[in-house]
């Protein structure tokens, strides 16, 4: 699925092992139209009988995922249209979240905000080092209300608040290791790809019953996330038209220029 603006969420299939590409030239930054394809891709992979694992990445070489478009944030007007954009961040989590094979996430660089919370929602991240991590949304007026969920249930309270109230602080990979986020951390690409294809192999030649079972109580006690990551989108939709949130967005966005 290719975008006019360049973004893509790309599927392909081989040997039981599904690899899910998400892309955008801002920094794989995440518009509402890649979130909704790559909800659309993940779900339709979790019910393919081909499937027996799904590997999700992004391509490039900085960063893996700069979280929500920029440009997406500052053009909403009103609290319907805040609501519908990040409830898009809420899908995907519980796609992940409720797909019952297992997700592997290919971490080749810097995750911001949403892009912690598609690592925190993976049931396993291998990553590089230099993949420094770093929930900024309280810097521009917001808060990282509906990825919270997934990331405290990875790294938990303590380590989640420390994330979202420095908010300007990036934490670095061997930090995201030792609290969890990360299964494994990697010297360099190769070795994380060649670890990456060793377990998804694996998993692609084990028991697809007993892997939905062991997702469901991976996942046990996250039944209520329909509805809690839509309350939570919902308080971000109406933070986001804050006059604060604005010129925040705008002076980061002159920076980039």
């Amino acid at each position: 699925m290719v975008h006019e603006n360049n973004g893509h969420v790309k599927t392909e299939t081989h040997q039981g092992i599904t690899t899910i590409e998400f892309y955008h030239p801002q920094s794989n930054s995440l518009p509402a139209k890649v979130l909704e394809d790559l909800a659309h891709e993940i779900h339709f992979a979790g019910t393919h009988d081909e499937t027996k694992v799904i590997i999700l990445k992004s391509p490039g070489e900085k960063a893996f995922c700069a979280g929500a478009s920029f440009d997406e944030l500052v053009a909403i007007k009103n609290e319907a249209e805040g609501l519908k954009f990040f409830s898009g961040f809420a899908h995907v989590i519980n796609t992940m979240r409720k797909c019952p094979k297992f997700i592997i996430a290919r971490v080749h660089g810097k995750c911001v905000g949403g892009g912690v919370g598609i690592a925190a929602a993976a049931d396993y991240a291998i990553a590089v080092e230099g993949a420094d991590i770093k929930l900024s949304e309280l810097a521009v007026g917001i808060g990282p209300f509906v990825v919270g969920p997934a990331v405290e249930r990875k790294i938990g309270a303590g380590a989640f608040s420390a994330l979202a109230i420095d908010a300007a602080c990036w934490r670095n990979s061997e930090w995201a290791k030792r609290k969890g986020l990360f299964s494994e951390l990697h010297i360099n690409l190769e070795n994380m790809d060649e670890a990456i294809q060793r377990l998804a192999n694996t998993l692609a030649n084990s028991s697809p019953e007993a892997m939905a079972e062991m997702k469901k109580m991976f996942w046990k006690g996250t039944e209520n996330w329909d509805d809690l990551l839509k309350e939570r989108a919902a308080i971000s939709g109406r933070l986001v038209l804050s006059d604060f949130t604005k010129a925040a967005i705008e002076k980061f966005k002159a920076k980039k220029a």
